[in-house]
Order: C-alpha cells, then structure tokens, then sequence
C-alpha cells in the first residue's frame, strides 16, 4: 500500500468536509474517521447491499451494479462485507471507479479479514475506509446498525442486489426511506428464498431494476448521467437447443438435477453429461444444496444478450 493511503483523517460534525447527506441524518455521527481521500465522501454515490450468503445471481447483480455505477461516474459505498458488498466493490474498481467501504469497526480494524484486499484497492484508488467508531474498535453487533445508517446516507440511492427473508438490509433501505432517497432492488424467483426480501421491498414501493438497461435508466434520471453500454455475449453462441433450454431455466431458478431433466424430458444420465459440459465451459455452478445455478459469467452474457435483442 502506498504511503498516501495510510493516512487518516477526522472530520466532525459541522466542520469543512463533513458530508452534507450525512449530516441530514436525524442524529448525525458527531465524528467520522477514515483512512483515504475524504473527498470520495462528497461526490455522487450509489450504495450497493445484499446477502452476505449470496448466490450466483446476487453477486452478477452486484458486480453489475459496481460496474454501470463505475462507468457512469458514481462512487460505490458499501459495507465491505462478503457477498454483494465486496462484489460490488470489486467491479467499480476493475472499471476504474471509487469506492467507499463503510466499516462496523474502527477505520484502522479490517473486518471481515476477506475485506482486507477491497480496502487496500479502495484507498489506494482515491477512495476510503470510512468509520463512525474510534481507531481501534473492534467488531461488535451493535454497531453495524448504526453504520448501515450511514451507507443509507452517503448516497443518493441505495440498490438491493440480493436479500432473503429477514435481511440486514432492510435497516439500510429503512433509513434511505426516512431520508426520502430511492431505494432500487433486483427482483428475483418467487421459489427463490434469497430473493424473498428483495421482492417484498419492489411490492412495496422500491423501483424494480429488471436488466441492465433499467439500471442504467435509473442512475440516468437520479444522477444525470449517462453511461455508454457495449453489447456482446461471449459463451453463449455454442449452446444447443436444450443448453439454452436449461440455462433459461436456471435463471429463472436454479434446480436440482433431476428437476431439470423432468422439465427438459431428458433421462438421468442425459442431463448429468449435460450438465457436466455446462460447468466445463464454466456456464453453470453447483450450490451447497445441490442446485445448479448459472454461473456470474453466464449470468452477465445472458443479461447482456437480453440488452441487443
């Protein structure tokens, strides 16, 4: 890590620096630490949340998200946590954009260790760690309420990648309700518990990004900006009939392997060697329960796909 990105800063309530939309929080943080550029806190953000235990589909949502908001000139906050957070934090940086990782813990404590990487590149990349705890405060639960409220108020938005049934999340998008910003989320599968909170925010008034193309909409018309998109969907063109039968299945929710062979009327052995050629080319990934489901890559070909048709 480069010199400039150990430094700290300090900036209190009131002071030259200390961000106008944090600030309009009922109860603002009286001080916020951080390590970083300090400016990355004043500039047009999207904050980007979800499942830490997230699947397939809410890291290619994330990923996503991290890359149109990256190419569209908004910063990305998010907690730094596993899943949604890190991906999304991740892809703004790989399209060269700045993040903010908003921790739990003081600015100076990785937490978790696997966030310790995404922090170095987000400083490094005029970005920072942010904390409303003292130097040196180690993780305690009381304490990521209290920053989720302030990942709410960094950004002019906030965007549900993935969430299940109950979700941290919701304390975030409660608090970017209260703040009169717009909260957007991924919708997912109805048979789909990692997406049960997701949906439930769109039935309640959240805006439903469908595709990559709503998304960009919408930071259009809430930021003013606009992003060129590119097309393409590299890894797809090889698929038989029944390969894209099975992928377009999949995304609508990944299945066990006998459920897939029922719904494509193949025997056992058939959509087993199918399947095998699938994640040899890296099209689909095998879940801890035993369900298959779309791999990120294929997720992002198939939702570019879906863009130029």
């Amino acid at each position: 890590m480069s010199e400039a990105a150990m430094d700290r800063f300090e900036i209190r309530l009131g002071e030259e620096g200390y961000p106008e939309s944090v600030a309009e929080l009922p109860d603002p943080p009286s001080v916020l630490y951080g390590r970083g550029d300090p400016s990355a806190l004043s500039t047009p953000a999207l904050s980007v949340i979800g499942s830490r235990r997230a699947s397939p589909y809410g890291i290619a949502v994330a990923e996503l998200t991290g890359r149109i908001a990256a190419e569209s000139g908004v910063t990305v906050v998010s907690g730094g946590a596993r899943g949604c957070d890190q991906a999304a934090g991740r892809a703004a940086l790989d399209a060269g954009g700045r993040h903010v990782v908003v921790l739990g813990t003081g600015a100076d404590v990785v937490y978790p260790a696997t966030s310790r990487t995404l922090i170095d590149r987000a400083i490094d990349a005029s970005g920072c760690a942010l904390s409303i705890e003292p130097w040196g405060t180690p993780p305690q639960k009381w304490a990521f309420p209290k920053r989720n409220r302030v990942i709410a108020a960094l950004s002019r938005a906030t965007l549900v990648a993935e969430a299940g049934m109950p979700s941290g999340t919701f304390s975030t998008a409660e608090t970017a309700n209260a703040l009169g910003r717009e909260v957007l989320a991924a919708p997912g599968s109805i048979f789909s518990p990692e997406s049960r909170g997701s949906n439930y925010l769109i039935a309640n008034g959240a805006c439903c990004i469908a595709d990559d193309e709503s998304l960009e909409v919408a930071i259009s018309r809430i930021y003013g900006t606009l992003r060129f998109c590119r097309g393409g969907a590299p890894g797809l063109s090889g698929l038989d009939g029944a390969e894209r039968k099975a992928m377009d299945m999949l995304v609508a929710n990944p299945l066990r392997p006998e459920e897939l062979a029922a719904h494509l009327r193949l025997d056992a052995i058939a959509c087993l060697t199918m399947l095998s050629s699938l994640e040899v080319a890296g099209m689909v990934t095998r879940l801890s329960d035993g369900r298959v489901s779309p791999s990120k890559s294929a997720l992002h070909a198939l939702s570019r796909l879906g863009h130029n048709r």
